[in-house]
């Protein structure tokens, strides 16, 4: 059971970090994507006050599981997890915060210019 879970969470946790990376482009899920990218904020700086700055609670549950089914010495960072386990070296983990931040960030950018601009625009269009 516990490695069925294991599985559900790494899928989830993968299908939400793309959800991140690429939710603006298509507008039927804009909306969506500027929420999840606010949760993931106040997890990441809210909770991250009292667990450390780029807290993610889906990564501490999943390495619950991960520690009850036997791995050991797991990074604070599934997403250098990930890249562990892709590539043959292991990857600094102050290069894969770095690089997760950016990528989360430039993913916000266009979101919220999006989403400025169809207020705007919406705005101009209710005025004529």
């Amino acid at each position: 059971m516990l490695q069925l879970l294991n599985i559900i969470i790494s899928v989830g946790h993968v299908l939400l970090i793309v959800a991140c990376l690429i939710g603006w482009i298509f507008p039927r899920t804009r909306k969506a994507h500027l929420i999840l990218m606010g949760v993931v904020l106040g997890c990441w700086f809210l909770l991250g006050l009292k667990y450390g700055i780029g807290y993610c609670p889906l990564t501490d549950w999943h390495w619950q599981v991960k520690t009850k089914l036997g791995e050991e010495s797991l990074p604070n960072s599934f997403i250098k997890y990930l890249l562990d386990h892709i590539f043959p070296h292991p990857t600094s983990p102050r290069v894969v915060d770095i690089l997760t931040f950016v990528a989360f960030f430039i993913s916000l950018a266009p979101a919220l210019y999006l989403h400025w601009a169809g207020k705007v625009e919406q705005k101009l269009a209710d005025k004529e």
